[in-house]
């Protein structure tokens, strides 16, 4: 059986694995609360690889990243971020709330 051959971790493109915030009624009361923001992304985007691209964009310090793939085919992510940082400031600044 052939190795997937992955492309080198540090040429992966944030903008093509972050595609946009998910903006419910439930992210938003996770972004208040929890310091949690939810993105939907790229189907064979890592847990590695999303830390890095939110880290690199927004400039933040990422604690932990939760996957879900939801019945609809997308693939969603929800990202704890460290207490230094507030989820919500990202959603201000992306228009959420």
């Amino acid at each position: 059986m052939a190795k997937k051959i992955q492309p080198p971790t540090g040429t992966v493109n944030p903008y093509t694995i972050l595609k946009y915030p998910l903006s419910t009624e439930k992210s938003i009361r996770q972004m208040e609360f929890e310091n949690k923001i939810v993105f939907v992304v790229d189907p064979g985007a890592t847990k590695p690889d999303i830390k890095r691209a939110l880290e690199e964009l927004f400039k933040v310090k990422v604690l932990k990243v939760n996957l879900q793939n939801a019945f609809t085919g997308e693939k969603r992510a929800y990202i704890k971020l460290r207490p230094e940082h507030l989820a919500s400031d990202i959603g201000a600044e992306l228009g959420l709330i």
